[in-house]
């Protein structure tokens, strides 16, 4: 396996332009983060389905009155109505978001899912103390986003022949150019 540093990536980002070139097993190392978060978060689902009936009231009813977000988490533990759909959101989406991502599929899709997610877990879990600013929610969001970013899907996944699937005599994404933002 060739070692030599020939993947070149760059942006602009408030008038600064960022540029590197990765090493040449980073292509590998984005499979593994990918399939690492993904295995995180279907475990985390397939943990919640399996102890069926799941239940966030006690979680969202609890949450450290330090939170930005107590308020609205104990409202919403407060609505059986809400409380229904939340407690079949949350373990579905999981297990999707997982499978997408182990699969490849939808990546972009997916990772923004999760992140989302770890951000609301994140908000939850604030307990208000400058210590607790980075936690392993907040790592796993940024996880989550770098796997979109780096379109990880491309790699060993099934967005790369999704992408290529023909429509009227086009690609996919050339036929439907928005589907770039949720594949890759």
């Amino acid at each position: 396996m060739s070692t030599k540093t020939t993947n070149e990536f760059g942006g602009e980002i408030g008038g600064i332009t960022l540029s590197g070139k990765a090493h040449s097993l980073s292509a590998l190392f984005i499979v593994l983060l990918r399939a690492t978060i993904g295995g995180m978060i279907l475990f985390a689902g397939l943990g919640k389905v399996s102890e069926w009936p799941f239940d966030a009231a006690g979680y969202l009813a609890n949450v450290n009155p330090a939170s930005p977000v107590s308020g609205l988490y104990a409202a919403m533990a407060s609505s059986p109505a809400l409380m229904e759909v939340v407690n079949v959101i949350v373990p579905v989406t999981q297990v999707l978001i997982g499978a997408a991502l182990i699969a490849g599929a939808f990546v972009r899709l997916a990772a923004l899912g999760g992140a989302i997610q770890m951000l609301l877990f994140y908000l939850g879990g604030w307990s208000g103390e400058a210590l607790a600013l980075f936690d392993s929610t907040l790592v796993y969001a940024m996880v989550f986003l770098t796997v979109a970013a780096f379109g990880a899907g491309r790699v060993l996944g099934l967005d790369a022949y999704i992408e290529r699937i023909e429509v009227g005599g086009q690609a996919l994404v050339e036929r439907f150019p928005k589907l770039r933002y949720v594949l890759g």
